[in-house]
């Protein structure tokens, strides 16, 4: 996987996001080394950048777990449960992404 697939990524979440995701937080998906999306649900629009800025939660999974879980292919619960995302800060945060980020 490559900086266009993480691109690739930032673009859909933005999509399916749209301007307001009531998230009223920060939350940042760690790509393991490959790349990052930043959500900053505090800005007014919303906004989603590549930006490696400190946030109220953050979610450390690699490229292919990700794709799996919003293809459907990978549960969000099993991947943590067996070690393959990992979140450190506010943990309902991340728990607010699950039904944007699923499948569509």
């Amino acid at each position: 996987m490559s900086d266009d697939d993480v691109e690739e990524i930032r673009s859909e979440v933005a999509q399916r996001l749209g301007e307001d995701f009531g998230l009223n937080a920060t939350l940042k998906l760690d790509f393991n080394g490959a790349g990052i999306v930043y959500l900053d649900g505090r800005a007014t629009p919303n906004a989603v950048s590549g930006d490696d800025l400190p946030a109220d939660c953050t979610i450390r999974i690699s490229l292919a777990d990700f794709r799996a879980m919003t293809e459907g292919r990978l549960d969000g619960t099993t991947a943590f449960m067996m070690g393959r995302l990992k979140v450190e800060g506010q943990t309902a945060i991340a728990m607010k992404l699950r039904p944007i980020l699923g499948r569509k």
